[in-house]
Formats: structure tokens, C-alpha cells, sequence
């Protein structure tokens, strides 16, 4: 089976203490791309790891999590709970985020 290509939005490494963000995006509006730096990098201090949201192939936002093999502290258990708080908390903006990508990515409705 082929995994399918995904789109990164942004992203947080624990590891490298480094935020990305995809310049693609550079039309969303500087609120949102704070609140995203926000978000990733508070989640990687709590939790540890690499965190990255990116876009399937059918514009579902994704919200991906990975550790090296050498990461001890890392707690798969608490990272799941982590992005489900997310999830519920910042429900609008990543649905906004996906409509988003959809009509200016996919150009979907027009």
C-alpha cells in the first residue's frame, strides 16, 4: 500500500527547540500563525517529541506526533490526551484551517 503525500502546515521539534512554518501558508493571517507557534511549541515543551499538522490528501488537518527511539521521557499515553485537548479546545480554528485548505489547496466549491 502507497502512503499517500501529505502537506505540512507547521511544526514543533522538542529535540532541536525549533518551530516551522510552512511559507505556503503565508497568506493566513498573523493571529492564527501565532496561535499556531503557540499551540506546537507549548505542546513539545509538555510532552516531548516532534509535533507537526498537516494536511491529508483530502484537506483532513492532522495533527502527527513522533519521538526518537532514544526518548525515554516521552509518554505516548499523555501525547494522545494532549491532542485530544487540542482538538476539543482549538475545535474552530483547525476546522477554519481545513476549510481553508480546501478552497485555496484543493479549490474545492468553486
Amino acid at each position: 500500500m502507497m502512503e499517500t503525500e501529505r502537506v505540512v502546515l507547521c511544526g514543533a521539534n522538542s529535540y532541536e527547540e525549533k518551530y516551522y512554518f510552512n511559507e505556503a501558508f503565508r497568506s493566513i493571517p498573523q493571529t492564527v500563525k501565532d496561535e499556531l507557534k503557540i499551540m506546537c511549541v507549548l505542546f513539545t515543551e509538555d510532552c516531548g517529541g516532534i509535533l507537526t499538522l498537516e494536511f491529508s490528501e483530502d484537506g483532513t488537518l492532522l495533527l502527527c506526533t513522533r519521538a526518537d527511539d532514544y526518548d525515554y521521557l516521552y509518554d505516548e499515553i499523555e501525547t494522545g490526551l494532549q491532542i485530544r485537548r487540542i482538538q476539543e479546545e482549538k475545535r474552530e480554528l483547525l476546522e477554519s484551517l481545513e476549510m481553508y485548505y480546501r478552497l485555496v489547496f484543493l479549490k474545492e466549491n468553486q
